[in-house]
C-alpha cells in the first residue's frame, strides 16, 4: 500500500470547507497579521499537508501546536465551569465576538486531536522538530517588535500574537522584565514544548519511512 490516499477523500474536502469559510472571514475581521498566531500556521500547513500527504507538514503542526493547543483545551472547559486557568480563552467569552467567530475559533478544540490522527495515518516525519523552530525563531521576533502589545481595549484586532508579552492580551505580563520574558519564550518553547512534543511522537507513533514501506 503506498503513501498515497492514507487521508480520506471526505475529511480533505471537509477541512477544505471549513478553510474556504475561515480564512476569508479571518482576513475581514482580524486582518492577515492574525494568520501569524501559531494555530493558524498550523490550520495552514494542515491543508497543504492533507492534500499532499505530507508527513512533514502535519508533523510541523504537531510538533507546534498539540501541547498548546491541549492547554487551550483545559483553559476552555475550565472557563465554561467560570475556573480560568491561563486566561488564554477568555476571548471566547467576549460579547464584542459574534457567535459566529467564536464559533469558528472552536478549532483550537479538534486540531490537536486531527493533527494526532493525521500522524497516526501517515507516519512522524522527525524533520518536524527544526523545521518548526526556525519558523518559530522567524515568527517570534515579527510579533515582539512590530505588531501590536496588549491593549486595554483591543477589541477585534490581532495583538499579543503567540503570547510574545504574556497570557493577557489587555495587559503585558508583569513578572519579569519584557524582554526576559520574550527570550524565555523564544528559547523556551523549543526546550519545553517542541522537543518533548518530537520525543512523544517520535516514540509513539510510525515513522514516515516506515508508513511508506507498507
Amino acid at each position: 500500500m503506498t503513501l498515497l490516499h492514507r487521508i480520506p477523500l471526505w475529511l480533505k474536502l471537509v477541512y477544505t470547507a471549513f478553510m474556504a469559510v475561515m480564512i476569508p472571514v479571518y482576513l475581514y475581521r482580524y486582518g492577515p497579521t492574525n494568520f501569524l498566531y501559531f494555530c493558524d500556521i498550523a490550520l495552514l500547513l494542515t491543508l497543504a499537508g492533507i492534500w499532499l500527504e505530507s508527513p512533514l507538514l502535519i508533523s510541523m503542526g504537531a510538533v507546534g501546536i498539540l501541547l498548546p493547543q491541549l492547554v487551550w483545551v483545559i483553559d476552555f472547559i475550565a472557563n465554561v465551569a467560570g475556573l480560568p486557568v491561563t486566561g488564554m480563552t477568555d476571548y471566547m467569552f467576549e460579547a464584542q465576538r459574534s457567535l459566529f467567530l467564536r464559533g469558528l475559533s472552536l478549532f483550537h478544540g479538534w486540531l490537536p486531536f486531527l493533527l494526532f490522527y493525521l500522524v497516526w495515518r501517515i507516519g512522524y516525519d522527525r524533520r518536524a522538530l527544526p523545521a518548526w523552530t526556525l519558523l518559530s525563531f522567524i515568527v517570534l521576533p515579527i510579533c515582539y517588535f512590530f505588531l501590536p502589545p496588549p491593549q486595554p481595549k483591543p477589541g477585534l484586532m490581532p495583538v499579543n500574537i503567540n503570547y510574545v508579552w504574556g497570557f493577557s492580551d489587555h495587559a503585558p505580563q508583569a513578572w519579569v522584565p519584557p524582554d526576559v520574558w520574550f527570550a524565555g519564550l523564544l528559547f523556551g518553547l523549543p526546550i519545553l514544548v517542541y522537543w518533548p512534543t518530537h520525543l512523544l511522537l517520535r516514540r509513539f507513533m510510525l515513522q514516515a519511512a516506515s508508513r511508506q514501506a507498507d
